[in-house]
């Protein structure tokens, strides 16, 4: 999530707010009041819409009209009013749902009604694209800490798969209850897309997360 948001009010001129689009690279812009809240949301096609005349000299017809009336000059004007947000403690699964299918590029981040940042899809690929030995550490954190068991865990993580095996003790619980506990803690980390809980052989854990094969080497 990104907490430096850029924002324009409902009385900010709506060719300044596609200036900003422009000129930053945004689809759309949070529109909040002076207190902060989110009264609606200007995109790029709000701003465009009957702001650009068809040519005559293309559209030379005899029965054409040109319309006299000139498109609203302020943001409230050309606004969506009825925005998805989500809140701040909201599923990073959930809001990759609402962009896949509502078509979504990003949503503003609500807390007690107030603007206080916007996730895009970038933000959720950031995380999806985190390299496995960082999200490897974060695991192994993770899992010593709730378990209180050093040097304990092998982890090996590949394209995002995170595979745990307990190499030494024995379950403060039951095989099953522990299971369970590893897979919630490790599904919290930014960057793993599934969790194995392995019970083979050390040498045996490399081939139990599958590892595509680099295209950068030729093959014998």
């Amino acid at each position: 999530m990104s907490r430096a948001v850029v924002t324009v009010g409902p009385g900010t001129s709506a060719k300044y707010a596609g200036q900003v689009m422009s000129e930053r690279g945004f689809a759309a812009l949070p529109v909040v009041d002076d207190e902060q809240q989110l009264v609606g949301i200007v995109a790029e096609a709000d701003v465009l819409r009957d702001r650009l005349p068809p040519d005559p000299r293309l559209h030379a017809r005899r029965d054409a009209r040109v319309s006299a009336a000139a498109p609203s000059a302020l943001v409230r004007g050309v606004m969506t009013r009825h925005v998805r947000s989500v809140d701040g403690t909201a599923d990073s699964a959930d809001v990759a749902r609402l962009f896949v299918d509502d078509g979504l590029r990003s949503v503003p981040v609500l807390e007690d009604g107030r603007l206080v940042g916007i996730v895009s899809r970038r933000d959720l690929l950031r995380a999806l694209v985190r390299p496995d030995d960082d999200i490897t550490a974060d695991v192994l954190q993770l899992v010593e800490d709730y378990t209180g068991e050093r040097g304990a865990w092998d982890i090996v993580t590949s394209e995002g798969t995170a595979a745990i095996r307990r190499v030494h003790g024995d379950p403060q619980v039951s095989p099953e209850v522990e299971e369970r506990a590893l897979q919630s803690l490790a599904t919290t980390v930014g960057g793993v897309v599934a969790v194995r809980i392995l019970t083979c052989a050390p040498r045996a854990v490399d081939q139990a997360v599958d590892t595509p094969t680099d295209p950068r080497r030729g093959t014998s």
